[in-house]
């Protein structure tokens, strides 16, 4: 690398970044201490000073994780080692006279996997047509980050998070940012995540902005954590503590997170709702890291000076059917358990069936599963948010996706490729199907970005705040308007629902 590359001195030391047509990209930036060693499963620790200038040109190793899934993520290519926590900045000039807004991205996966690296989270566009600087960060997933383990915080992967946060907050002045004008977004868990920031009072002031992108509304009670906990550990024939558990290296620990998951269904008289998502990892409501689940903290007035964009895609649980190889397969008899499982009320399936009386068992599954997992979180996260004072824009994205000959729809996580413009990395090959994208997708992928950094900038997406008497949203399709929320009969029969954190439905272990 050319030593004439920009150089930035932030608090630990100077780091090398490298020009990249209209942008300085500097990837890498330890933002803490590795947690590894006597630092395992501890809050994030300051990261260690540096002398000279570090070359940040290449993206940090990310987190152990569940590779089940990796294809879809570019896991596969990254580099390996322990320094997990490091942050990456996409500038259009490292001059701390700039203070240009800075946009902050979380990951998603399921709370078990992800990596700031991916090739779909390449943040050119988004920094160039937005004029702006956007940071990405690894945090703790899995075992590492969300298990219930005796003797360590909660939480560690948001820990993380606040941390990552924290070292926007103190440097990212001097790449040209405004710590002042800081805006986080995240997707799927990337959103969840979001949403927990929201609700947390050590993430309070470090951000003044907030995009949810497909809200879960898996959160889980304190005693529903520590009963998976126990179960995790026991795959490895161990307790749930940090004596027991630090004594197995992290890519085994990978290993038991992945044998619970292949056998969570059966515990659906003990987890309830969190069983069949096949996913033992959410943020805990602990009480003290997250001290409500988001929703009981937005409506009582947590973050009301914090602007927030949320919305969530029509067909989001289609995604996961078709992985599973089962679009077009769903009985009648696994349409009813879903309905009865995850349907809001004990007339759950009663209200489907007479909503959506020409449904068939495949659309029924996948509707209920769609409301109860995304819609209606990340619609109740907005009026959440409202009750409690604070300010909400809305969206629904319904354009489908090409790739498959559109059967996908508009399913969960097609608004990433949309957002960053990588429509070929990632899920976007999946989503796309490898096609160069058509004048309309790319017409609502610089929409997204339009918005997304207008909204970063000033706060105002585009479109009007939403309210509960004209309910307007942004709907994101070919020709996007501004109308009343499109999914009205699923809003009525959720209407009365609370979502809360998850609780331990029977007997512990």
């Amino acid at each position: 690398m050319s030593t004439n590359e920009p150089v930035v001195r932030t608090v630990a030391g100077a780091v090398r970044g490298r020009t990249e047509g209209a942008l300085t990209v500097f990837r890498g930036i330890p933002f803490a201490a590795p947690p590894v060693g006597p630092d395992r499963f501890a809050a994030p620790r300051p990261a260690r000073a540096w002398d000279g200038i570090r070359e940040a040109c290449a993206f940090g190793p990310p987190p152990p994780q569940d590779l089940g899934i990796a294809g879809t993520t570019g896991v596969l290519d990254a580099p390996e080692g322990d320094d997990w926590l490091t942050v990456n900045v996409w500038t259009p000039a490292p001059d701390p006279a700039a203070r240009r807004p800075v946009m902050v991205w979380i990951y998603g996966g399921a709370y078990k996997l992800g990596y700031a690296g991916s090739p779909g989270y390449d943040a050119r566009r988004i920094a160039e047509d937005g004029d702006l600087v956007v940071v990405s960060f690894n945090y703790r997933v899995g075992m590492e980050g969300f298990a219930h383990i005796e003797g360590a915080p909660a939480n560690r992967g948001l820990l993380d998070q606040v941390a990552a946060l924290e070292w926007v907050r103190d440097n990212i002045a001097a790449f040209g940012g405004d710590p002042d004008q800081v805006t986080v977004f995240g997707e799927s868990a990337g959103a969840g995540s979001v949403a927990s920031l929201l609700a947390m009072d050590r993430a309070a002031g470090l951000f003044r902005r907030a995009v949810a992108q497909s809200v879960p509304g898996t959160f889980f009670s304190d005693e529903l954590a520590r009963d998976v906990g126990t179960a995790l550990a026991a795959e490895a024939g161990l307790r749930p503590t940090v004596a027991d558990l630090s004594a197995v290296a992290p890519g085994e620990l990978v290993k038991v997170g992945q044998s619970l998951s292949a056998k969570m269904l059966q515990y659906v008289d003990r987890w309830g709702q969190a069983a069949p998502t096949a996913t033992p990892y959410a943020p805990v409501v602990d009480g003290e890291v997250l001290p409500a689940a988001p929703w009981q903290a937005l409506a009582s007035g947590a973050s009301r000076d914090v602007e927030l964009l949320v919305g969530h895609n029509r067909d989001e649980f289609r995604l996961f059917i078709a992985m599973a190889g089962q679009l077009g397969q769903i009985t009648d008899e696994r349409a009813v358990s879903a309905l009865r499982l995850f349907g809001p009320g004990p007339d759950g399936e009663r209200s489907y069936r007479a909503a959506f009386p020409e449904a068939s068992p495949g659309e029924l599954y996948e509707r209920v599963q769609t409301d109860w997992l995304f819609a209606m979180p990340s619609l109740h996260l907005a009026e959440a948010h409202l009750a409690g004072g604070g300010r909400a824009h809305a969206y629904e994205l319904t354009w489908p996706a090409p790739g498959n000959g559109g059967a996908l729809g508009a399913c969960h996580g097609l608004d990433i490729p949309l957002l960053f413009g990588t429509y070929h990395a990632d899920l976007g090959a999946l989503l796309f199907a490898g096609a160069e994208p058509s004048p309309q997708a790319l017409a609502l992928s610089s929409r997204f970005r339009t918005s997304w950094t207008s909204f970063a900038r000033t706060g105002d997406p585009g479109w009007p705040a939403y309210d509960t008497e004209r309910r307007l949203v942004q709907v994101l399709d070919a020709e996007p308007v501004v109308a009343p929320y499109p999914e009205e009969a699923v809003r009525r029969m959720w209407e009365g629902h609370e979502f809360a954190a998850l609780p331990l439905v029977g007997p512990g272990v």
